[in-house]
C-alpha cells in the first residue's frame, strides 16, 4: 500500500460517505429525521464528490512521478472512479429525480460496463485502447453535472451580490450534455476497439500454433521395426 494506492482506497472510502450524506437520515439524528434544511447537507455532500474527484487525477500523477505503479493501483483505480460515478447517479435519482432520471443512470451505468467489457477484451488481445479526449471531457462534465443536480435539490438560482447563477439550468443542462457525450464516447471507444480487434484477429490467424503433447506418437506402419525386411 504506496501513497497513490492508499489515495485511491480513500475514493472507494468515499462511496458510502456520499450515500450517507445524501440519504434523509443525515446526520445522524435518530430514525426518520429529515437531514438538515440550511443546505449545509448538499454542501458537504458537492465538497466530498469535488474532493474524491481530485483524488482521481491525483493518485495517477503521484503512481508515475513516484513510479510506484502497481498491479493493485490498475486494478483499484477505474474500480474507484465507476464505483463513485455510478453511486452518485443511482443517489440522485432518488434524491432529485426531477434532475436526474432513472434512464440517465442507467445510461451511465451502461456506458461503463461497456467500455470496460471493451477494454478487458483488449487486454486479453494484446493492445490497449488509451482513454480518448472525449472520454476526458465527459468525465469534467460528469463531476459538473453530479454536483450541480446536488445543488440544485436546494437552489434554483444563486444570487452572489447581484449576480445570478441559474443553479437549476445548469444542472440539466449539464445531465443532457453528459449523457450526450457519453453516447457519443462509447461509440467513440467502440469504433477504435472494432478496428483494433479487426487486425489483431488478423495477426492471430496468421500466427501457428504449438501445442506441447506429453502423449507418445505412435509410429507411421511404414516406419515400424517389424514392417523392415
Amino acid at each position: 500500500m504506496n501513497l497513490p494506492n492508499s489515495i485511491t482506497m480513500s475514493r472507494i472510502a468515499c462511496v458510502p460517505l456520499l450515500i450517507w450524506i445524501l440519504s434523509p437520515a443525515f446526520p445522524w439524528t435518530g430514525h426518520g429525521a429529515t437531514g438538515l434544511r440550511g443546505g449545509e447537507q448538499e454542501i458537504i455532500a458537492s465538497l466530498v464528490f469535488i474532493l474524491a474527484s481530485i483524488t482521481d487525477g491525483l493518485d495517477g500523477y503521484l503512481a508515475r512521478r513516484r513510479n510506484q505503479i502497481t498491479t493493485m493501483g490498475m486494478l483499484l483505480d477505474p474500480l474507484a472512479d465507476k464505483l463513485m460515478v455510478s453511486a452518485a447517479y443511482i443517489v440522485l435519482v432518488a434524491y432529485n429525480p426531477r434532475i436526474v432520471p432513472p434512464w440517465i443512470a442507467v445510461l451511465v451505468i451502461g456506458r461503463e460496463f461497456l467500455v470496460s467489457g471493451l477494454r478487458s477484451i483488449a487486454a486479453a488481445e494484446g493492445f490497449t485502447i488509451e482513454a480518448s479526449e472525449i472520454g476526458k471531457l465527459k468525465t469534467v462534465i460528469q463531476i459538473v453535472s453530479v454536483v450541480a443536480a446536488i445543488l440544485a435539490h436546494r437552489w434554483d438560482y444563486w444570487n452572489w451580490g447581484g449576480f445570478i447563477i441559474a443553479v437549476h439550468f445548469i444542472a440539466v443542462t449539464a445531465i443532457y450534455w453528459m449523457a450526450t457525450v457519453s453516447i457519443i464516447s462509447a461509440v467513440d471507444y467502440f469504433v477504435g476497439f472494432w478496428k483494433k480487434i479487426d487486425h489483431a484477429s488478423e495477426r492471430k490467424r496468421k500466427r501457428r500454433s504449438f501445442v506441447l503433447s506429453r502423449k507418445q506418437k505412435p509410429t507411421p506402419p511404414s516406419e515400424h521395426p517389424s514392417h523392415i525386411s
